[in-house]
C-alpha cells in the first residue's frame, strides 16, 4: 500500500472517531427514574411534616393566654365548697356544738364524741355472779362489750380524722386559690421554669387530695367493719337460739304439757 493512500485512509478514520466522541448517546432506566420519582417526593412529604411540627411547636411555646382569656376558667368562691359543716355561730344547736366542733377541727381524746355519746355502765361483779353455770351468758356479753368498745374506736378515730382533714382542707383550699391565681395570670413574661412550677405544684396537691381521699374511705371501712360484726353477732344469737331449741326443744315442751296438765287436774276453783 503506498503511502498515499495511507495517509488518506488515517484522515479518515480521525474524523470518524472525532464525530463519534462528540456524539451524545442517552439511555433511559424506567426502574431508576420511578425510583427518584418515590425519593423527591418522600423528601417533600419530610420536609412537609417537619414545617409543620415547627410551627405547632410555635404556637405551643407560646402562652394560651395569647389566644384565650383564662378568665373564663376560673371558679367563684360561691362555688367551692367549704371545708366545714354546720354553722355553729351563735349556738343554732342546743346539744351537738361540741360534736360539731370536733368534726371541723378535730376530737383526739374522744372528749366530744363522750359528751353526745349515751354512757354505758363499766361491768364489774355482774360478770363474776354468772358462776360456771352462766359460761354462754357471760360470753354472749363480753361479745357485745367487745363491739361497743370496737364502735366507740372507730368512731373517736373517724371523728378525730375528719376533723384533721377538714381544718388542714382549708390550708389545701388557699393554696388551690393561689395556683389558680398564677395559672389564669395573662402575663407573656413568665417563663418555661414558672410553667413547670405550676405543673409541680398541681401534683403536689393532686398527690395530697388523693391522702385524704384514702383516709376518708379508711374511716368508712371501719364503720362497715363494725356493722358487719354487729350483724354477724345478731346472726349468732338467732342460730344458737335456733340449735337449743332443736336439741332441748322436745324435753322442754314435754315438760310444759305436762305440768300444764298436772295443774289442770290439781285446779280447784276457789
Amino acid at each position: 500500500m503506498s503511502r498515499k493512500r495511507l495517509l488518506t485512509l488515517a484522515i479518515v478514520g480521525l474524523a470518524l472517531s472525532t464525530g463519534l466522541a462528540t456524539a451524545q448517546i442517552v439511555v433511559t432506566d424506567p426502574a431508576v427514574t420511578i425510583k427518584n420519582a418515590i425519593v423527591a417526593t418522600l423528601r417533600q412529604q419530610v420536609l412537609d411534616t417537619t414545617t409543620q411540627q415547627a410551627e405547632k411547636l410555635y404556637r405551643m411555646a407560646k402562652r394560651l393566654s395569647a389566644f384565650a382569656d383564662l378568665n373564663r376558667y376560673a371558679i367563684s368562691d360561691d362555688d367551692t365548697p367549704k371545708w366545714r359543716i354546720h354553722t355553729f355561730l351563735g349556738e343554732e344547736f342546743l346539744y351537738a356544738n361540741p360534736y360539731d366542733a370536733a368534726l371541723n377541727y378535730g376530737d383526739r381524746d374522744g372528749s366530744a364524741f363522750e359528751e353526745v355519746a349515751r354512757q354505758r355502765q363499766t361491768p364489774g361483779e355482774e360478770l363474776a355472779s354468772f358462776g360456771e353455770e352462766g359460761l354462754d351468758a357471760e360470753a354472749a356479753i363480753a361479745a357485745q362489750l367487745a363491739t361497743l368498745d370496737v364502735a366507740d374506736s372507730s368512731i373517736i378515730a373517724a371523728t378525730d380524722q375528719t376533723g384533721q382533714l377538714r381544718y388542714n382542707g382549708r390550708k389545701e383550699l388557699a393554696a388551690i386559690e393561689a395556683l389558680e391565681t398564677d395559672t389564669l395570670d395573662p402575663s407573656l413574661t413568665q417563663g418555661s421554669t414558672a410553667v413547670l412550677d405550676k405543673i409541680s405544684g398541681a401534683g403536689l396537691i393532686r398527690a395530697r387530695q388523693q391522702q385524704a381521699r384514702i383516709q376518708f374511705m379508711t374511716g368508712i371501712v371501719e364503720q362497715l367493719l363494725v356493722d358487719n360484726k354487729r350483724a354477724r353477732d345478731t346472726e349468732a344469737a338467732a342460730m344458737n337460739m335456733q340449735l337449743g331449741r332443736l336439741l332441748y326443744g322436745r324435753a322442754a315442751g314435754t315438760s310444759l304439757v305436762a305440768g300444764a296438765a298436772n295443774d289442770l287436774r290439781g285446779w280447784k276453783q276457789p
